[in-house]
């Protein structure tokens, strides 16, 4: 089928494509949409992390659970806000973490990661769609399994990649990558109801970006630019 997604991922990714799950995936999306239901992020949105992050230009990998389901707050990156929406509380603890780390600014009111995925951060959920005002309501419908092969893919033909697994459900994917070859970094989630059991004062953006620089790589500017 015709999945509408950055070429080098359609390459990685062809075989994914045509599995039954796949296909199920469609299926169900199509008879949501049919029967009036609004899911986020909008279409052309769903395949945003792997269009901002061409395969070759991952570096680093931050792992969220499912988009954001209130209105015009998820657009395919994880954590991520479109500019004029009012950042969540665990994106603002990220915002936190990263000043503390970092001594740098960050905007006020403003979450729009877009800049750190044209960098090389995969902002990848796990679960790429989900229906208005009801979290975890595309949970069971199959993204987890593409989602897996995607972090498996990485692992299997990458190396050097930087994991920032956040909280226990983004740490259940250690298990799909090669530790051998790659680095994980790991946390409590940023949630309010978690971020001061770990997650303040981890130091994931410094760690990151020294893990690159030891590579020989560009570290990422966390630093956001309101626009």
């Amino acid at each position: 089928m015709d999945v509408k997604i950055e070429p080098s991922w359609h390459e990685i990714l062809k075989n994914e494509f045509t599995k039954p799950y796949f296909l199920e995936i469609v299926t169900f999306l199509k008879i949501e949409k049919n029967a009036g239901k609004i899911i986020y992020p909008p279409g052309p949105l769903i395949f945003n992390a792997f269009n901002h992050t061409p395969f070759d230009k991952v570096k680093v990998v931050i792992l969220g659970q499912d988009p954001y389901h209130n209105p015009g707050q998820a657009h395919g990156l994880s954590f991520s806000v479109p500019a004029g929406i009012k950042p969540p509380p665990s994106l603002v603890n990220v915002f936190k973490e990263i000043q503390k780390d970092l001594s740098i600014t960050m905007p006020e009111g403003y979450g729009n990661l877009t800049s750190w995925a044209d960098q090389g951060v995969l902002l990848l959920n796990a679960i790429l769609t989900v229906r208005a005002n009801e979290p975890a309501s595309h949970a069971k419908i199959g993204w987890m399994n593409f989602t897996d092969a995607v972090i498996t893919k990485i692992s299997d033909e990458k190396k050097g990649v930087i994991f920032l697994l956040w909280g226990k459900f983004a740490q259940e994917k250690q298990l799909l990558i090669d530790e051998t070859k790659h680095f994980v970094l790991k946390a409590a989630h940023p949630s309010p109801f978690s971020a001061d059991k770990g997650f303040f004062g981890c130091k994931h953006f410094s760690k990151a970006n020294e893990l690159l620089i030891n590579q020989g790589l560009a570290p990422i500017n966390w630093k956001l630019l309101s626009t």
